[in-house]
């Protein structure tokens, strides 16, 4: 049986996606934009953000695959729900997503997108986990960086399960423990 471990609560979430709003609020100004979330784990983040952005936006998905229901990325990304290049097409893009670990996902699709001429192509990302990274990948919008550990809660699943949580925890295995004194969570990058 696993147990979960808070590390950051609702409060603490819903404060730095407003902080992420009034970035992205003060780059684009007045500009229409869209927000790209990648299904599943990022819908949660991506509602909460389109709510707190004060600007005229769409809100468009996608959903890649690359985990199935382990907790290490296989590596290998794959389109499972695709997007209309019109809707891609001269548009302001955020690409919405839940955990950036070794970037695989964000570097296909940002390839992926390219290739539809978006006029702006931005990454917005709740979680990043710097020491996991293996691309050098620039993501614009951080809401938290976080050291490698294995997340669920606030979008974020271990086998579909836990994405209901109002917060985002750590799932540890039984008897397993988290000091979480010694644990550096960091607003940004």
């Amino acid at each position: 049986m696993s147990n979960i471990e808070e590390i950051l609560s609702c409060e603490e979430l819903e404060e730095r996606i407003q902080e992420l709003a009034e970035e992205i609020n003060n780059h684009y100004q007045d500009e229409e934009i869209t927000i790209l979330t990648v299904l599943s784990g990022a819908f949660i983040f991506a509602a909460d953000l389109a709510r707190a952005i004060d600007l005229p936006l769409q809100c468009e998905f996608v959903k890649v695959s690359s985990y199935g229901d382990g907790k290490v990325s296989s590596g290998n990304v794959k389109m499972v729900l695709d997007i209309d290049p019109k809707k891609i097409e001269g548009r302001n893009i955020i690409l919405v997503e839940d955990i950036v670990d070794t970037g695989n996902t964000v570097v296909f699709l940002k390839e992926y997108l390219q290739k539809m001429s978006p006029k702006t192509l931005k990454v917005c990302s709740l979680l990043l986990k710097k020491d996991a990274l293996k691309h050098d990948l620039q993501v614009d919008y951080t809401g938290f960086s976080i050291p490698s550990l294995f997340v669920v809660g606030y979008g974020l699943d271990y086998g579909g399960l836990y994405r209901d949580l109002p917060f985002l925890g750590v799932l540890l295995e039984e008897g397993e423990s988290l000091d979480k004194d010694a644990l550096l969570l960091e607003k940004g990058q």
